[in-house]
């Protein structure tokens, strides 16, 4: 038989079924790759200490919202000259996500010590949203990369899982002395962040030299991502990343709000008042800072349940079950909009952000198998990512209350779930022929032993 690896119940004759050494995702090219995350994770989590005081939650709200529109816009470009033209010829170059990935680490370490120097500038917005760009960035090329490190197709969503874990954990415990360092200056805070992409350069420069995908996609591989089962989980994924994407936003102006109240007591009668408590700018970055932090911690719980999830009789269950978690937790926030429930709210659509990547990518591993892996997942993060950008300029662009606010992530969920639960009953219905195209397809383009 030849050295292919078909999934179990895919490809021609017999599964192939791999050794049982080789379902450990412990290999020296994995483990380099967890070395360069943690630590790209670790400098990420010193610039967002650093900059907790100095980007737009340090302005009143109506100031930062120009400045953030332009720099969210502009930073569309990168990912579509990335996906559209870049990212092809760097996965068929020996080497090139390694590449990219070791001149983004170097970028990050230039920008962070710019920073430095711009703190208190206007140069510093700029700065920031490049840092941003190339966070996304090197996202994308680490989905590419990934499948090409791991022994095993069954390994990917497992050491997917594990790099995202990796990243909490790190980026939690860098937190600590990043805190530390901001008590002296936050210039020393980005010093630090600085060296730490500077080793992740260093680290970078030790990947190995593999080509994601040395040939243009074939008709087979177009033709099983282009099936409607892909589609409309992508399109479910889609919708979760751009409720990320918009409640991050969202939440950062809303806790910059002076003008926001709660509902805080009872009075004598038995009757909720209202009493007005204001805060101001500086309230407001500390909340926004603790749902960043919840924030990872949801998406660290949903790496963590990773490999119990993926039991699931019917994996795309898992994307229902997302989506309906972010219904639920925007709904609740819109009715009580209160700093706690806000706070849950966030930690609750990063956990369903974290289950649903787990669940689309083994849609794609089971769905696509003749798919090159790094060139697929990179496609369809660079369209999540824009999808996330986009829907962060929602709450941008528009001064939109608490309620609403909360309210459009509410629907993105419900309406995303209903959409995807509805597409999948016509699918088991036959009204659409997916499997019929899936044979159709493999008879076409496999050639016959």
């Amino acid at each position: 038989m030849s050295d292919e690896r078909l999934l179990p119940g895919r490809g021609r004759g017999k599964s192939y079924v791999p050794p049982k050494h080789q379902h450990r995702v412990v290999g020296s090219p994995f483990t380099r790759l967890v070395r360069v995350h943690a630590l790209m994770a670790a400098g990420e989590a010193s610039m967002a200490v650093a900059l907790a005081d100095s980007l737009f939650l340090s302005i009143t709200p109506g100031e930062a919202r120009s400045r953030v529109i332009l720099f969210l816009a502009v930073s569309f470009a990168p990912f579509v000259v990335l996906g559209r033209f870049i990212g092809p010829v760097i996965d068929r170059m020996p080497g090139g996500r390694r590449l990219l990935v070791t001149l983004i680490a170097a970028l990050r370490a230039m920008v962070m010590v710019l920073m430095v120097w711009q703190l208190d500038s206007l140069f510093l917005f700029p700065l920031a949203f490049l840092a941003m760009v190339l966070n996304k960035t090197y996202g994308v090329s680490k989905s590419a990369m990934l499948p090409t490190l791991t022994r095993s197709e069954s390994d990917l969503v497992e050491a997917n899982a594990k790099l995202g874990v990796t990243a909490g954990i790190v980026g939690f415990l860098a937190a600590v002395p990043a805190g530390v360092l901001s008590l002296i200056s936050a210039q020393t805070t980005l010093m630090f962040g600085a060296i730490i992409f500077v080793l992740a350069t260093t680290q970078a420069l030790r990947l190995p030299k593999r080509s994601v995908a040395r040939d243009e996609p074939a008709e087979l591989e177009i033709a099983e991502l282009r099936q409607v089962g892909v589609i409309v989980a992508s399109t479910a994924q889609g919708l979760i990343r751009a409720s990320v994407g918009f409640l991050f936003f969202h939440l950062a102006f809303w806790f910059a709000d002076p003008q926001r109240s709660q509902v805080i007591g009872l009075s004598e009668n038995g009757l909720w008042r209202q009493t007005e408590y204001h805060f101001g700018p500086q309230f407001g970055t500390f909340w926004f800072g603790v749902a960043v932090s919840l924030a990872a911690v949801g998406t660290l719980l949903g790496n963590l349940s990773a490999r119990s999830l993926r039991r699931f009789p019917r994996v795309e269950s898992l994307l229902i079950v997302g989506l309906t978690i972010i219904g639920m937790a925007g709904v609740f926030a819109a009715v009580l909009p209160t700093t706690l429930v806000a706070l849950l709210a966030a930690a609750l659509v990063n956990f369903a952000a974290a289950i649903g990547n787990m669940a689309f990518e083994t849609i794609v591993q089971r769905d696509a198998p003749d798919a090159n892996r790094g060139r697929a997942l990179a496609n369809f993060a660079t369209r999540f990512q824009l999808m996330w950008v986009g829907a962060g300029l929602v709450p941008v662009a528009l001064d939109l209350p608490g309620i609403v606010g909360f309210g459009v992530v509410g629907g993105i969920g419900f309406a995303g779930a209903t959409a995807y639960w509805f597409s999948l009953s016509q699918l088991a219905k036959g009204s659409v022929e997916v499997p019929k195209l899936r044979n159709y397809v493999r008879r076409r383009f496999t050639p016959e032993d």
